[in-house]
């Protein structure tokens, strides 16, 4: 895909998944052009097991098919400062 895409891996019943909703949506709100994929992960789900997720959410930030910044259970902003940064780091 083309430009920048951020895959969030997780499930819909993940409390942790839950709770760091209200930050990604503050990080996203001001992010145009960002592709946000959701990806229901979870035994028998191999695309979560590629990326390495043992844990969720885990958010990993993609630019021409190469990572450019992962999270690992993020709750506030401050922990989303590492994909910020490589949004705002020129393409």
């Amino acid at each position: 895909m083309p430009g920048a895409v951020l895959l969030e891996f997780g499930a819909p019943w993940c409390g942790h998944c839950r709770a760091a909703q209200p930050a990604l949506q503050a990080l996203l709100a001001a992010r145009d052009g960002l592709t946000h994929l959701k990806i229901e992960d979870g035994r028998g789900r191999p695309l979560g097991r590629a990326f390495g997720v043992k844990l969720w959410p885990t958010l990993v930030l993609l630019r021409a098919g190469q990572e450019q910044a992962r999270v690992v259970r993020p709750l506030s902003r401050e922990d989303l400062a590492v994909l910020a940064s490589a949004l705002d780091a020129p393409a």
